[in-house]
């Protein structure tokens, strides 16, 4: 496509530069041959007064000799024999460079007459004697002097025919690689989704079109990432479920005693359940690429907070649970895609629900600072009796979920961040998830959460 608009500007750029240029320099050599004529029968009128008054031979040289032509050696007069004065011969001043029918042509006429001579051409001008003869008046003018100033201007309208050429040529090469280079990258991010490299996306730049195929490609993408992990949340979701129909069947399959049957009942269980664990790991360290790369990668974590809590508020109401939520009035961007977000955020609000009675309250609270977001999950439940512990089965991946703080941990150390557990004010368990807003990660301490008086630190 690029190569293409430029040969079409190419060729329009040359057809309106020969349509504009080659008439225009016709003009101008017949304007510089008018010139030079025109000068000629300045010359030549300039000796018509004083061949009405005189033919005296010396008078007439001084007049010839007067002139610019004459004094270059390019002007003649041709004076006939007057037939009433005895004894006249015609009278020839200067040089003769015109055929002498050309002469007697023009005494005809009575007109000013070019003739061709070697080397340029001449200006026949007739005119009249008191005795009533005619007298010719010739003006040599050099091809040079005709031509004189053409050559420039074909050189100017060549330099400014090609000057044209090539900066249409250069604007329509721009305007190409505006128009091809946004669908390059909409072909290689194409490319790159196809071959499971789900964070790629495109800017939404170059024209209308282009724009909104971009628009719609990064939609695109954004609900496959979406689906991605919705279907590895609801896998290891599931698989987790099972655990307790599993545990079941183990203490009921330590009860059946010995035998080949009671045998092969606690073997398909143990090895159901290690299928079960090998589930729940795979769906939850599975690591696609669905981080957005490039301007404007991330998202607004208040944006996704405040919906993620629109949705389990509800779930909330219908148990009874008082909710609050704080730090979420201003856009705060981070380094983490959406999607990630989301089943980070769903993972912490799952476990409270999960694992606090109905009607205990929760609250999540957002603080910020310019390299970091802190994000807070407290609940007034029981409490984890080992945080530390907790938090090593979610890193072990040997056999535990580690209550979902797996995926809540990796999407904060990808940001040089990281997770604690601790002792939140409403009684039950705090989770701290420390998110950096640039490359590299900020000491902790230099993070200042805005926290009411009356709560501890966490541990």
């Amino acid at each position: 496509m690029r190569w293409a608009l430029v040969k079409v500007a190419l060729a329009v750029t040359v057809m309106v530069v020969l349509a504009f240029a080659v008439p225009l320099g016709l003009v101008i050599r017949e304007m510089a041959r008018d010139r030079a004529f025109s000068n000629a029968e300045r010359q030549a009128a300039a000796i018509g007064p004083t061949l009405s008054i005189t033919t005296d031979r010396d008078a007439l040289e001084r007049a010839v000799a007067s002139t610019q032509a004459g004094a270059a050696g390019r002007m003649a007069v041709h004076i006939p024999a007057l037939p009433d004065v005895k004894g006249s011969v015609p009278v020839d001043i200067g040089r003769r460079r015109a055929a002498q029918k050309d002469l007697e042509a023009t005494r005809k006429v009575v007109r000013a007459y070019i003739s061709g001579v070697p080397g340029g051409s001449t200006l026949l001008q007739p005119t009249a004697l008191s005795s009533g003869e005619i007298a010719i008046v010739e003006v040599y003018v050099p091809e040079a002097e005709v031509t004189n100033g053409v050559a420039t201007a074909w050189l100017v309208l060549a330099g400014v025919g090609i000057a044209l050429v090539i900066g249409s040529v250069a604007v329509a090469d721009r305007l190409g690689v505006r128009m091809v280079r946004p669908a390059q990258r909409l072909a290689g991010a194409a490319q790159d989704l196809g071959e499971g490299r789900l964070g790629a996306r495109v800017p939404e730049e170059g024209p209308a079109e282009l724009r909104s195929a971009a628009a719609a490609f990064n939609s695109m993408a954004d609900q496959v990432v979406q689906l991605l992990a919705n279907e590895r949340e609801l896998a290891a979701d599931l698989s987790h479920r099972l655990r307790t129909p599993l545990t079941v069947l183990r203490l009921n399959a330590a009860s059946l005693g010995d035998g080949p049957a009671a045998d092969q009942t606690r073997a398909a269980v143990e090895q159901l359940e290690r299928e079960v664990d090998t589930i729940i790991r795979t769906a939850r360290e599975a690591k696609p690429q669905t981080q957005p790369t490039g301007p404007g990668a991330g998202c607004d974590a208040c944006e996704v907070i405040r919906d993620r809590m629109a949705f389990w508020s509800a779930l909330a109401e219908d148990e009874g649970r008082e909710v609050r939520l704080a730090g979420v009035d201003r856009p705060l961007r981070i380094p983490v895609a959406r999607p990630e977000l989301v089943a980070a955020l769903d993972a912490m609000l799952g476990n409270v629900f999960r694992h606090t009675p109905e009607g205990t309250a929760f609250s999540v609270d957002v603080h910020s600072s310019d390299d970091a977001v802190i994000v807070l999950v407290s609940d007034a439940g029981p409490g984890i009796p080992d945080p530390r512990a907790a938090l090593a089965r979610g890193s072990s991946g040997g056999g535990s979920t580690g209550l979902g703080l797996d995926i809540v941990r990796r999407i904060a150390e990808s940001t040089g961040g990281d997770v604690r557990l601790g002792r939140s004010f409403l009684g039950g368990t705090e989770v701290r998830v420390w998110i950096g807003r640039g490359a590299a990660p900020a000491p902790t301490s230099r993070i200042r959460a805005r926290r009411r008086p009356r709560r501890p630190s966490p541990a």
